[in-house]
């Protein structure tokens, strides 16, 4: 089974940027669909944006489009998630996800079958 680990949060301020990053390791990379989703305290986890195995098929929540972009690189077995004008309420978890039955894009969180430890990403005000 793929093995999933998200690096590249931290701290940033308002406005700023990052890119966060999905490496898996073990299994076939383009035989799942990848997910990001996020999680802030107190809250349910949220998803964020899909991919398909091939890259022809994305979504990504209404309310982040235009800021957030996703893609993947399939000979370097990595999803990127960038994150551009980072506000305060984008606190939270971020976590990939890859889901292998799919072969368009899914948002709920239970179609997809393994999971990363997620990577903490902070804005500050």
């Amino acid at each position: 089974q793929v093995q999933l680990v998200e690096s590249g949060g931290g701290l940033v301020q308002a406005g700023g940027s990052l890119r966060l990053s999905c490496a898996a390791s073990r299994g076939t990379f383009n035989d799942y669909a990848i997910g990001w989703f996020r999680q802030a305290p107190g809250n349910e986890r949220e998803f964020v944006s899909a991919i398909s195995r091939s890259s022809l098929a994305t979504t990504t929540l209404d309310s982040l489009k235009g800021r957030f972009t996703i893609s993947r690189d399939n000979a370097k077995n990595t999803i990127y998630l960038q994150m551009n004008n980072l506000r305060p309420e984008d606190t939270a978890v971020y976590y990939c996800a890859a889901d292998r039955r799919n072969y368009g894009v899914g948002r709920a969180a239970s179609e997809y079958d393994y999971w990363g430890q997620g990577t903490q990403v902070t804005v500050s005000s």
